[in-house]
This record gives C-alpha cells, structure tokens and sequence, in this order.
C-alpha cells in the first residue's frame, strides 16, 4: 500500500522557519522524482520545489533562496526547509511521488505564517 506521511507544518511567525518531512512506503523511493506543492485557499495547486532521483532541483521564483528541497533514500523521506517565512507562504503543503505514469500525494500539511 503506497502512504506519503506529511509532517512538520504548523504556526510560525514572519521571518520564522519550518521543516516539512514526507515519509514514503510501499513503493521503490529512490526510482521517484519527488516535489512538494502548496494550494492556499481559493487558489490552485502550484509546485513549491522538486528533486529529481539523482538529486537535481527546481525552485518556484517565489521561494527560490528561502526554501531548499532534499531527500534520504535510506530513510524514504523527502524534506522541504523553509526560511525566511512570509505570510503569502500560507498554504496546505503536499509532497507528490512521480516515476513514468506512477503519480502519488499526501494528504498535506497546514502552513500558517501570522504574527
């Protein structure tokens, strides 16, 4: 049974951070390119940052410099760590796990950035 597990979101203050963890199972991780999305309410699912499963990387503009994607393939967790936190960071955060047609998701975590 394929699971994406997010964890991390929460509260945090402007100019705060928060490290976002996906635990995968019941797949084979390290195949996967694997990203994490954000959706605020009343907008669309946007891509945040990806990495490949060689370790390449890709940043939306907005968090580019903030934020910074990685993985542990011996762990079967891809992180998100996010500085520098604006209140337009507010949104639910999903990781997706992506091979050829293979597509999965979490089921996200709640970010609020509020002073």
């Amino acid at each position: 049974q394929v699971q994406l597990v997010e964890s991390g979101g929460g509260l945090v203050q402007p100019g705060g951070s928060l490290k976002l963890s996906c635990a995968a199972s019941g797949f084979t991780f390290r195949r996967y390119a694997m990203s994490w999305y954000c959706q605020a309410p009343g907008k669309e699912r946007e891509l945040v940052a990806a990495i490949s499963s060689g370790g390449s990387t890709n940043y939306a503009d907005s968090v580019k410099g903030r934020f910074t994607i990685s993985r542990d393939n011996a762990k079967n967790t891809v992180y998100l760590q996010m500085n520098s936190l604006k209140p337009e960071d507010t949104a639910v955060y999903y990781c997706k796990a992506q091979f050829l047609v293979s597509e999965y998701w979490g089921q996200g975590t709640q970010v609020t950035v509020s002073s």
